[in-house]
């Protein structure tokens, strides 16, 4: 009898000790967005209203960010996020954008007259415009210790392999 004892008494030891455990096997996210990205290249004109559409399928939990590349260093792509406002001599210029669960929409506005523009201003501001469209995780958004302005920050942070 007494070995019956030892050996239930060590089965419920044994059953006690890989049944609790520290591990938290909750998975962290909504589990189905990952970060991804999208360039697209545009010019802005009367035609279009000024705006540059991109359809993409956006999901309820992602955070949608858009970068402007505003020129290069040594080759490489420099990026500002947008919604941005530049000031020139020409006036306010801004760039901003707005989405829904299929499609991205850059627009280009301000105090500009944009029908009174040289050639130059149109050729730097207006046509071949190229845009970063990145789609992050909501839920871990919220407690990311990333600077979402900073467009390197944010591909570090979420793993993204940057394409120049």
């Amino acid at each position: 009898m007494k070995n019956y004892f030892t050996i239930l008494l060590l089965a419920i030891f044994g059953f006690t000790v890989f049944s609790c455990t520290d591990r938290n096997d909750t998975v962290a996210g909504d589990g189905d967005t990952y970060p991804m990205m999208k360039d697209i290249t545009g010019s802005f004109n009367s035609s279009n209203n000024f705006t540059v559409s991109q359809g993409i399928n956006i999901a309820s939990t992602d955070v949608v960010l858009v970068y402007r590349q505003s020129g290069t260093d040594n080759g490489n792509a420099i990026w500002q996020q947008i919604p941005r406002t530049l000031f020139l001599n020409e006036g306010e210029l801004d760039y901003d954008f707005d989405f829904t669960k299929s499609d991205v929409l850059i627009k280009a506005g301000g105090t500009i007259d944009f029908a009174t523009q040289t050639p130059a201003f149109i050729n730097s501001y207006l046509n071949n415009q190229r845009f970063r469209i990145v789609l992050v995780p909501a839920s871990q958004g919220k407690n990311a210790n990333v600077d979402y302005s900073d467009y390197q920050s944010v591909i570090r942070y979420y793993n993204i392999p940057d394409r120049n």
